[in-house]
């Protein structure tokens, strides 16, 4: 896939990225055993260990976690008033969607002492090693999952061709949680509303947007801070992966698009 050839011009020194088409890797550029940082494409590693936790009945979605008021669900949805750092609430619960890092060690937290074991037991149990993943996290369940793009490929095959979850799970999780709420995507700007599903960005009508003009409103995901991104478009069953160790900022805003949209329009 020429589209991928883009990466070369990218400012980052190592770039890897993979395009999968329901769960079956079509091309691949860049470094595929590179280890890199992923940042908070951790997010959804640690919110599917936490559907799986839900489906094994070791926890509930509904079940109180973080502040007074919040649950799991809020939690996973950026929707717990918790701020962007810190376990000090900013606003009540379901009141806006305030993207939070503490609040997914909140969710680790939750989720290893309900199983009674470290989160990172849990996760390595529950997720890496059920999809052949050599990745490890090395610190917060929010932004240090450290892998490969080979790993990275395998979490998104299970995102188009479920093994660990229900079908009705996973459209639980990319379908908007608290309705309506508004706030600001990080490194992006305010959005209105601004849709999360469980773990993950929906793409929806937001502009701007780190996806591209190709991607359906279906499309989730989530981008890191260290240069890297995952984005699952059910309406063509395309997953566009990409990791880099070049800090996200304004030529991520430009490149990532006329990545996706090149991608994208080869399978029109």
């Amino acid at each position: 896939m020429d589209a991928l050839r883009q990466v070369e011009g990218w400012p980052a020194e190592t770039v890897a990225v993979g395009v999968l088409r329901d769960g079956e890797e079509v091309a691949t550029q860049g470094p595929r055993e590179h280890v890199f940082r992923w940042a908070s494409i951790t997010k959804p590693v640690t919110a599917l260990a936490t559907l799986v936790a839900a489906e094994e009945g070791i926890v509930d979605l509904d079940e109180p976690a973080g502040p007074p008021g919040s649950t799991l669900r809020h939690l996973l949805a950026h929707a717990s008033g918790l701020p962007f750092e810190g376990l000090t609430p900013i606003a009540q619960p379901g009141r806006r969607r305030i993207y939070s890092n503490g609040g997914f060690d909140v969710i680790a937290e939750t989720v290893a002492a309900a199983a009674e074991m470290p989160f990172t037991e849990y996760l390595e149990a529950a997720v890496l090693q059920p999809l052949g993943m050599q990745a490890e996290l090395r610190g917060s369940a929010a932004s240090e999952l450290h892998g490969t793009l080979d790993d990275l490929l395998r979490f998104a095959a299970e995102l188009q061709r479920l093994k660990l979850i229900a079908p009705e799970t996973l459209v639980e999780a990319t379908s908007v949680q608290f309705p309506g709420l508004d706030g600001v995507l990080p490194d992006i700007g305010r959005m209105e509303p601004n849709d999360w599903g469980l773990g993950v960005e929906l793409r929806d009508q937001k502009s701007p947007h780190w996806t591209g003009s190709r991607n359906s409103p279906r499309t989730f995901g989530h981008f890191g801070g260290s240069g890297t991104f995952l984005w699952v478009d059910p309406e063509p069953g395309v997953a566009l992966a990409c990791l880099t160790d070049f800090d996200f900022g304004p030529w991520a805003l430009e490149a990532w698009p006329q990545l996706s949209d090149a991608v994208l329009a080869g399978f029109t």
